[in-house]
């Protein structure tokens, strides 16, 4: 049975924030909670999954691990008996969910701060980068903490005051009949503060544009669709609150003689006429140097030649892939009066011997003599 994705079991997009996710949990968590639907088994179901989605997207590592390589890269610890190494955040709104939902439950003990936005940025490479591993610096367009006021939003002299509506809480509470439910609070919109005095730099929002460097450490094997996630590096949140990571995509330029087929590399090599048919020897270009290919007598257009091990290491692992060069007889052009004399005289020969000189012509035509005797046209 297919897996479902977990950012589509909570209805969020793959680069929501913290906030989204807690959000998205509790709001399903109080819909299908079994206590709520004690006669549903789609509930309970519904539920579980959401529990076990929000376990891993809410634990940076396991997220990350998911990001670049789906359930393959969660599953050894996912849904074990456990919280595993997100318990903390998870019991966390485990306890905020159902202490809203009972009547209950502790408070937040502060306010809410608003991740910053994730980054992503394609950086382009060469085939040889990709295969060996490399170090790139580059620059991406970001925002910064703003360094006139600290990030903090408020002009110099100045700091930000509780806010009054949440008493710092970053959310209030409503009461809808039965239920209580938290709502993020309208007024300081969940940091928990307001600016009187706002930074004239950043107008209170305590980060500024800038282009920012930095340098990526590329593992050997990567392919395009590859993503690798620099923690804390994307754009710093609102008014001192934590930055996003930022996401490196990687895509590999068209390589003009090599072509990768996972771990393998392909190639195309024209040979001329008589060395196919008398045999000899070709010089092969590697990633890492040349080798010599022995070509037999009577070598066929089309034929695949192997050189194990010339290929790619892939960057999760698994045996090292080959070079798998695919020779293509080239017809001769542009030729001399003599050089088609030969030729006549040639074909001439080879037409004496029939089947032992074109076993493979003379079987194509065996096949097309037997289909135009089986139609009736």
């Amino acid at each position: 049975m297919a897996e479902r994705d977990y950012y589509e079991i909570l209805g969020v997009a793959p680069n929501a924030s913290e906030a989204e996710l807690k959000q998205a949990y509790r709001r399903m968590a109080m819909k299908y909670h079994p206590d709520r639907n004690p006669e549903s088994q789609e509930a309970e179901v519904r539920f579980k999954d959401a529990k076990e989605a929000y376990e891993i997207l809410s634990d940076p590592q396991k997220r990350a691990a998911y990001d670049q390589f789906g359930h393959a890269g969660v599953n050894a610890g996912a849904g074990a008996g456990g919280f595993g190494a997100g318990a903390g955040n998870f019991a966390d709104i485990f306890s905020d969910v159902f202490g809203d939902i009972f009547g209950g439950g502790a408070g937040h003990g502060g306010a809410g701060a608003f991740r910053g936005a994730d980054l992503r940025f394609t950086l382009e490479l060469s085939l040889e980068e990709a295969v060996a591993g490399t170090e790139k610096d580059f620059e991406v367009p970001t925002m910064v903490r703003c360094g006139a006021c600290g990030g903090s939003g408020a002009a110099q002299g100045s700091k930000p005051q509780t806010c009054t509506t949440c008493q710092g809480h970053g959310e209030v509470r409503v009461q809808q009949g039965f239920f209580a439910i938290r709502q993020t609070c309208p007024r300081c919109r969940g940091s928990g503060s307001v600016i009187s005095t706002p930074c004239r730099r950043c107008n209170g929002n305590g980060r500024v544009p800038e282009q920012k460097n930095l340098s990526v450490r590329v593992p050997a094997g990567v392919d395009t669709g590859d993503r690798i996630r620099l923690a804390g590096e994307g754009e710093p949140g609102e008014r001192g609150a934590p930055p996003g990571d930022l996401y490196v995509q990687i895509t590999v330029r068209d390589h003009p003689i090599f072509k990768r087929d996972g771990s393998h590399l392909r190639c195309d090599i024209p040979i001329s006429m008589p060395t196919a048919t008398l045999g000899g020897e070709l010089e092969v270009p590697t990633l890492d140097g040349r080798v010599t290919l022995q070509v037999p007598a009577g070598t066929q257009s089309g034929r695949i030649f192997r050189v194990r091990g010339k290929g790619v290491q892939p960057v999760r692992g698994g045996s090292h892939g080959d070079l798998l060069c695919r020779v293509k007889v080239e017809t001769p052009v542009n030729l001399t009066a003599r050089q088609k004399e030969l030729l006549e005289e040639l074909a001439e020969t080879l037409e004496v011997g029939g089947d032992r000189h074109n076993p493979q012509s003379n079987s194509w035509l065996d096949s097309v003599k037997s289909f135009f005797e089986n139609m009736k046209f």
